[in-house]
C-alpha cells in the first residue's frame, strides 16, 4: 500500500512515515498543499493523509482538488480544529475521515486500516495457487506450512499478488514497493526477488512468480 503524507510539520512528517513504514506501507511525504496535490494527482496512492493547516495550499483546497478530479482515493484529514462545524466542513470537503491533533498512533493506524477495508483495498486473505497471504496479519502460508518473510519481502509479494495476471514493471515495483523513482537502480528487486523465490521453493510454491525477461515479472497459478 502506498500512502501520500501532507505535512508541514517536520517532526510530525518524520514520525508518521516510520511509523508506516514499519506497518509495511510505502509513504511519500510532502510539505505544503501545492507540491502535495501535484503529487496526488501524478501519482498512484491509496490513502492521503492531510494536514488542514499547510502552506502554499490549505488542505481543504487540495482536498477539493482532489475530489474535482474524479478521484475517489481514501482521505484523512489531520486537524487542530474540533468544532463539529469544521468538522463538516472537512469532510464536505471530500474526506472521509478525520483525527485530532494530538493523536495515537494506534488510533491513526485504525482508521487507515478501516478506510483501506471501505475502499476494498484490504482483504482477509490473497492467494495464487496454494500460497496464501494476509495483508492485515502478514502472514504467509504455502498450504498449511507458515513462512517466515522479512517486511520488504512481504510487500514485494503483496504487490504481485494483488497484480496477479498482470506483468508487473520493475519501474512500478519500485515506486509502489521501494518509494523511490523509476529512474533509480532496479536492480534490487531482482536480488529480493531471488531471496523471495528461495523462500517459496522451500515449502513448495517456487512456480509462483515468473520473469518476463527485459521487462518484471509476474504471478500466474502456474
Amino acid at each position: 500500500m502506498r500512502l501520500l503524507i501532507i505535512e508541514d510539520e517536520p517532526g510530525i512528517a518524520r514520525f508518521l512515515k516510520d511509523g508506516l513504514e514499519e506497518e509495511y506501507f510505502a509513504v511519500d511525504l510532502a510539505h505544503d498543499g501545492r507540491t502535495g496535490l501535484d503529487m496526488a494527482v501524478t501519482n498512484e496512492y491509496d490513502l492521503l493523509i492531510i494536514d488542514w493547516m499547510i502552506p502554499a495550499l490549505s488542505g481543504i483546497e487540495v482536498c477539493r482538488q482532489v475530489r474535482k478530479g474524479g478521484s475517489t482515493v481514501p482521505i484523512l484529514f489531520l486537524t487542530a480544529k474540533d468544532t463539529l462545524e469544521d468538522v463538516v466542513f472537512g469532510l464536505d470537503a471530500g474526506a472521509n475521515d478525520y483525527i485530532k491533533k494530538p493523536f495515537e498512533f494506534e488510533e491513526l493506524l485504525a482508521r487507515i486500516r478501516v478506510q483501506l477495508r471501505t475502499a476494498n483495498r484490504v482483504e482477509e486473505s490473497l492467494s495464487v495457487g496454494n500460497l496464501t497471504i494476509n495483508p492485515v496479519t502478514h502472514q504467509v502460508f504455502c498450504a498449511t506450512t507458515e513462512l517466515t518473510l522479512t517486511p520488504k519481502e512481504f510487500a514485494l509479494l503483496e504487490y504481485l499478488i494483488r497484480n496477479k495476471d498482470r506483468v508487473c514493471t520493475r519501474s512500478r515495483i519500485i515506486e509502489h514497493v521501494w518509494d523511490i523513482h523509476f529512474d533509480s537502480d532496479t536492480s534490487v528487486i531482482d536480488v529480493y526477488i531471488t531471496f523471495l523465490r528461495r523462500k517459496l521453493e522451500s515449502v513448495g510454491c517456487g512456480n509462483i512468480i515468473q520473469t518476463i525477461r527485459g521487462v518484471g515479472y509476474i504471478v500466474r497459478e502456474s
